[in-house]
């Protein structure tokens, strides 16, 4: 590109140079035909000659003039080629990236939206693992920039992290300090932590990189080899559906046994916030920021004043999966059900489906229509293979004891959080069950959770 504006300046320069030559071969009597003069004006039969040549000396002026203001165009853009050409060229990639790249929902559908991985770290050297497999698997570093934030201060991690260069971004959060907490918490003090490292490694994506969406990842999980493909074809859904509020990678039930393998492309709306590998909008951050909780973020993310009636969407078979067995939570929910976590293995290429049917409308009025009109049946029914025909099949709960003694004799996670059942969408969970889909749900006529069910 440079050899070819080079080319411009001097082929510029030259015809500049040309007409000044000839304009002066002109005044000085000079003629391709060789003889005729200036001072040919004083001989009348010469006087249409000089007449001719006189206009011919007005139209090299105005022509030079043309030309001059040409030149100067071209010695301008020059300089300024010659600075972008001395810039780095990753610097000249990102810029070149952030002109070129709109947001979806802009006059420019087609465009792809650049979306960065931040990776929360801390002191877990593990956190290669995570880093491997989200280099392995994405599909352009430009579209998808990875943002590690370090809290801790754990240099074993941090010379991990630096160990991959220029293929990531390395930020460490600044405030180490203890955090004085409320009276019985100081075993939460990790809890408090957290809180103070996502809100600053939030701002920093969104106010400091100004990047207009993230898709969270903890140190200690593994993502599939579509997660990248998941989030890029439903980055536009979220962008245009109010009534979401993130996508998470995550089934909180999806064990193997509990999740369809043959349908690993299927998507759910649900109530719950999973986290766990989950995509968030600026603009949603900008109303969460102010108000930020001291501790336990997650748990405040699914209070009623938080998430406002909205939704996020899900997988059938999660898109990440946590090796992290130790941590601020202490292996809470770990052994028991986090470790047999199913991770997608099949590539789903979602940007090519059709994925409307996640619109709040159709799909309320095409979900509430296959649970309540799915027969009724017992746990002990299905606990004994006594359910006969394809499916799906209902499981009823009428209060929060029934719904844990249910969730808890068929092994899917039993805690509600501000009377939310984990993956549950109107109360009700879906999960897969001996080669059937199964509905846990309450009564016909369901209109709101009950905060109380906690």
């Amino acid at each position: 590109m440079f050899h070819k504006k080079g080319c411009l300046i001097i082929c510029g320069a030259l015809l500049f140079i040309a007409w000044n030559a000839l304009l002066i071969f002109v005044l000085l009597g000079w003629s391709p035909e060789g003889g005729v003069s200036i001072s040919a004006e004083k001989d009348p039969q010469n006087s249409n000659t000089v007449e001719k040549l006189l206009q011919l000396i007005s139209a090299f002026e105005t022509e030079l003039e043309s030309q001059n203001k040409i030149l100067l165009q071209i010695q301008s853009h020059k300089s300024l080629w010659e600075e972008q050409r001395k810039k780095p060229t990753a610097f000249r990639s990102k810029l070149d990236i952030k002109s070129h790249f709109t947001d979806a929902g802009s006059n420019s559908q087609s465009s792809p939206v650049v979306i960065p991985i931040l990776v929360m770290a801390c002191n877990r050297v593990t956190v290669s693992r995570c880093l491997d497999k989200l280099l392995e698997y994405r599909p352009s570093p430009e579209l998808f920039p990875i943002i590690v934030s370090q809290d801790c201060g754990h240099t074993q991690t941090a010379d991990v992290i630096a160990s991959y260069g220029s293929k990531l971004t390395h930020i460490k959060q600044p405030d180490l300090s203890e955090i004085s907490v409320p009276a019985g918490h100081n075993k939460f003090q990790g809890y408090y932590k957290i809180a103070r490292h996502y809100r600053w490694a939030l701002n920093q994506v969104f106010n400091t990189f100004s990047y207009s969406a993230v898709i969270v990842v903890e140190d200690d999980l593994e993502v599939a080899p579509d997660f990248f493909e998941y989030f890029k074809a439903l980055h536009p859904v979220l962008k245009s559906d109010q009534t979401l509020w993130c996508v998470s990678a995550w089934n909180d039930n999806g064990r193997n046994g509990y999740v369809d393998p043959a349908k690993s492309e299927l998507l759910y709306r649900t109530d719950f916030f999973p986290g766990l590998g989950w995509m968030l909008l600026k603009e949603i951050w900008i109303e969460l920021e102010p108000k930020w909780p001291a501790s336990f973020w997650d748990d405040w993310m699914r209070h009623p004043n938080q998430r406002k009636g909205r939704s996020c969407i899900r997988p059938e078979i999660s898109r990440t999966l946590t090796f992290g067995r130790k941590g601020v939570s202490l292996g809470q929910f770990y052994d028991k059900y986090l470790r047999f976590i199913k991770l997608n293995t099949e590539f789903v290429p979602f940007t090519s489906r059709d994925l409307s049917y996640l619109e709040q409308g159709k799909y309320d009025q095409a979900f509430e229509k296959e649970v309540y009109s799915a027969p009724l049946v017992t746990a002990v029914e299905l606990k004994n293979g006594k359910l006969y025909g394809p499916g799906p099949f209902r499981l009823q709960y009428s209060n929060a004891q029934s719904f844990k003694t249910l969730a808890r004799d068929l092994g899917l996670m039993d805690d509600l959080k501000s009377g939310v059942p984990r993956a549950g969408y109107r109360g009700v969970v879906s999960f897969f069950s001996q080669g059937k889909r199964i509905y846990i749900a309450p009564p016909v006529g369901w209109t709101k959770y009950d905060p109380s069910w906690s």
